[in-house]
């Protein structure tokens, strides 16, 4: 039996420095029944890319009030399930997360591609910092493949976070689009396409 591409995603979240800042956050928070009913990318990729592939999405601990800690847990218990030359995705502030992880510890496999999607470096747009998410200074992915994918128009995540990635991993391939927002989006054709082509490699 043919082996498939292991594909892992880690989603967003938000994080605050303490409990007040996150009561006030979600005292604040609007939401619409849209809102909960809308499908991401994410959640429709294992669709999108077929039986060749296998798309690992674990849902992380208390993503509105996320602790790095929580989170290292718990992502090292996919551990024993994955296979070498994986591609690792991180959206938001799973793109931080994943961002710091392989700056900090070394992954136990070998990683054919990191993809970060409007990961935050530093403060999103309304000035929350990473708390216990926070980079270190100096960011090594693990993988020659490193692909940055941002919009202007993302009203979460300042567009100028993907310059500081970039500076900080200058082998990474940037992809600017216009009108993308946060990557809310149902479907995401070009990373589909960029999983694709690296899978072949």
């Amino acid at each position: 039996m043919e082996t498939k591409q292991q594909v892992v995603v880690v989603h967003g979240g938000d994080t605050f420095e303490t409990y007040g800042e996150y009561i006030s956050f979600l005292k604040k928070y609007e939401v619409s029944l849209e809102y909960f009913k809308k499908r991401r990318w994410r959640e429709n990729l294992q669709d999108v890319l077929g039986d060749d592939f296998e798309v690992i999405a674990p849902a992380m601990p208390n993503k509105s009030n996320a602790q790095y800690l929580e989170w290292k847990i718990w992502f090292e218990k996919l551990f024993p399930f994955l296979d070498d030359s994986l591609i690792l995705i991180g959206h938001s502030l799973g793109g931080a997360f994943v961002a710091k992880y392989l700056s900090e510890n070394r992954f136990p496999k070998k990683l054919k591609a990191v993809l970060l999607v409007a990961a935050v470096y530093d403060k999103d747009t309304e000035g929350y910092g990473l708390a216990t998410f926070s980079l270190p200074k100096e960011l090594d992915l693990q993988t020659d493949k490193i692909c940055l994918y941002h919009s202007k128009d993302d009203f979460v995540v300042p567009f100028d976070d993907v310059n500081r990635y970039k500076e900080a991993l200058p082998n990474a391939e940037v992809k600017i689009f216009e009108d993308r927002g946060h990557f809310a989006t149902e479907e995401f054709p070009e990373i589909v396409e960029d999983i694709k082509s690296i899978a072949k490699k």
